[in-house]
């Protein structure tokens, strides 16, 4: 697969604490200029990103990132807001807490709030991979699965571990038909892009595909 053509999949990222909106611009030029799927930014941009985007590539932001612990009201506020401001996409992080604890209920209802805030636009779930057991990634498939949501996601990439391919193949199989799948973390070249597509992912984040 062209590089170009991968680059349709990816979420051209940029979440470090220390962006200024000088870096950011230059993110969401160069997801223009490479066709990228969106520009992943944190919420604070996302508004001066619409603005200097005009609709020629979707805006992604993050909510109740990157530990997840906010309360439920707290992310459907970051939500609204953030679409407000523009966000074509929203990634949400899950309570891994709740996860560890067995209140997959309440993370569905959480998910199901959320996705209502985002007023129709794109909901991404982000469940932290690395901190997981695969019988917890298995229950989390099944609540995303029941969700109103249209992603789960691997990682946020600040939790110390990223996406694999065993996880993507593992949200494949467990996954109903019609929830997509977007790998995020430690995919940093062309090759590791088409293994995680060819696993099975639809989306890839990354901040380091476009270099």
């Amino acid at each position: 697969m062209e590089k170009q053509e991968i680059l349709r999949f990816v979420d051209h990222t940029l979440l470090k604490q220390t962006a200024t909106w000088e870096e950011i611009r230059e993110t969401c030029r160069k997801g223009l200029e490479n066709g990228t799927a969106s520009v992943c930014i944190p919420p604070a941009f996302v508004a001066q990103a619409a603005e200097y985007l005009q609709g020629r590539l979707p805006v992604c932001t993050v909510i109740g990132f990157p530990n997840g612990y906010q309360t439920t009201g707290t992310k459907v506020f970051e939500a609204a807001e953030a679409v407000k401001n523009g966000a074509d996409e929203i990634d949400m992080v899950i309570h891994v807490g709740w996860a560890k604890e067995g209140r997959f209920e309440d993370i569905l209802t959480e998910i199901d709030c959320v996705k209502e805030a985002c007023g129709g636009k794109l909901l991404k779930v982000i469940i932290e991979t690395c901190l997981l057991t695969d019988e917890e990634k298995i229950a989390l498939c099944g609540v995303v699965g029941r969700s109103k949501a249209d992603f789960i996601k691997t990682s946020t990439g600040f939790a110390g571990g990223g996406a694999t391919l065993e996880d993507i193949r593992l949200f494949r199989k467990h996954l109903p038909e019609g929830k997509k799948i977007k790998a995020a973390g430690g995919i940093r070249s062309v090759e590791d892009a088409e293994d995680f597509l060819a696993a099975g992912a639809d989306r890839l984040g990354s901040s380091s595909l476009v270099e």
